[in-house]
């Protein structure tokens, strides 16, 4: 008679929860934690709710500044690993701009038609000057820095990028004798990569704070006030994310958009919670790296694109806001003006590189218009509510662009790109569930 088996029984696990669905859990749960904080006066939650979203944000900040540099170092000179690396770098920022113009045209015409500022009950008095403006002086004579430490602590993210430029053209110039540096510069971004990672896991909880920390605040009455304006910059986000970026996929391109959404949706996603171009980059790199862009120029463009293609902060978003600052303070608006911003939105957006929101490029707009500047105060309550659309534009952009020019280079992996999903961002800490093999 043979024993019984003392095998033990196969133990049940827990089904792991996509990483999208703990967003989504993390957004309703935020919406309810502050409703009930702000309905019931509830103190310490919403001293909670605050602290929580606060560190979440400060953990993204404090790997911006390295992160930026060494990004950008790296991509300069991994252009070298590329064929026509002129040609690629000019079609890339020809794209960038040619897709700002057509996001503030969409702005324009969306304010003109609606006129947002109009029924708010708002009046100049409610306004006030930022603490930080920007002009097109600023703008010109900030890019170089005065010192190489101040910009990373101050996280002048321009004078960061303008270091790193030229740090990549130098070791480019100093071919092999500059190799060493070059090693230790691809080490120090992939640990950066890697700790990066670890905060971006803690998403579903910021996503906690920062979402229920917003509506205990101000409640659901603000949004009321500045109702016009809070939908136009969605539906103006909504009509370039959707509207204008596949029919640029599907002509221009001739992929197909859905694919494009499927396999950049995790960067998407992560933006919109967020609100950092910066912070979601190394997300951005890997979805547009799983849609058969080269390495070697995704490494470029994405990080390029990071800080300078804001479709929704620089481009929607300004053009909707001069409109609407200009009616509450009685100021019209002529064909010139609206050239204007035009010009800036397409010239000046690297003036809004940074973690969050787009203070200085509106101000840099408003100050090119002569519009009172106290107009930004108007915006700044609203502000975190608009910039969970603009990022995620801003983020779907810089993944639209380079799929865009090497489908046009024909150097896109087809095969890549038609088989990207929308697979979670659980793994793609680790070099081996990258989601180019995914």
């Amino acid at each position: 008679m043979s024993a019984p088996s003392t095998a033990p029984a196969p133990s049940r696990r827990l089904p792991k929860v996509p990483f999208w669905a703990q967003i989504v859990a993390g957004l309703v749960l935020g919406v309810v934690l502050g409703w009930i904080a702000r309905s019931h006066d509830v103190q310490w939650l919403y001293t909670t709710l605050d602290k929580v979203g606060h560190i979440f944000v400060q953990l993204l900040k404090l790997a911006v500044a390295p992160l930026v540099f060494f990004a950008i170092l790296v991509s300069v000179t991994n252009l070298r690993k590329v064929n026509n690396a002129a040609r690629l770098a000019s079609r890339t920022l020809l794209w960038f701009m040619i897709t700002s113009l057509i996001a503030v045209v969409i702005g324009l015409v969306l304010g003109l038609l609606t006129d947002p500022g109009a029924g708010t009950g708002l009046t100049p008095k409610d306004g006030q000057k930022p603490e930080n403006s920007g002009s097109w002086l600023d703008f010109l004579t900030g890019i170089v820095p005065t010192d190489v430490i101040t910009p990373f602590t101050e996280l002048n993210v321009l004078q960061i990028v303008f270091m790193a430029a030229v740090a990549g053209v130098a070791a480019l110039k100093l071919g092999e004798r500059a190799q060493p540096i070059l090693t230790f510069a691809e080490s120090v971004l992939e640990l950066l990569q890697k700790a990066l990672w670890w905060v971006i896991r803690l998403a579903p909880i910021g996503t906690v704070g920062l979402i229920g920390y917003a509506i205990a605040e101000y409640g659901w009455h603000l949004i009321g006030k500045y109702a016009t304006f809070t939908a136009d910059v969605y539906i103006g986000c909504a009509l370039v994310m959707f509207g204008v970026y596949p029919l640029l996929l599907a002509t221009v391109a001739k992929v197909s958009p859905l694919q494009f959404f499927k396999g950049a949706w995790p960067a998407i996603q992560l933006a919109f919670v967020s609100r950092s171009s910066v912070g979601t980059m190394p997300v951005t790199v890997k979805v547009t790296e799983r849609l058969g862009v080269p390495k070697e120029y995704t490494s470029f463009a994405v990080p390029f694109g990071a800080t300078t293609k804001m479709d929704g902060c620089a481009a929607i978003y300004p053009a909707l806001a001069a409109i609407f600052i200009a009616q509450i303070f009685d100021v019209q608006l002529g064909v010139k003006e609206y050239l204007l911003i035009a010009l800036v939105s397409v010239i000046g957006s690297a003036a809004t590189a940074g973690l969050t929101g787009a203070t200085v490029m509106l101000t840099l707009t408003l100050s090119t218009l002569g519009l009172p500047l106290e107009g930004v105060g108007l915006l700044m309550a609203i502000d975190p509510v608009l910039d969970m659309m603009r990022t995620a534009t801003n983020v779907a952009g810089q993944a639209l662009v380079p799929v865009v020019v090497a489908a046009r280079e024909k150097i896109l992996d087809l095969d890549a790109y038609n088989a990207a999903s929308a697979s979670p961002v659980d793994g793609y800490g680790t070099r081996e569930a990258s989601p180019v093999a995914a």
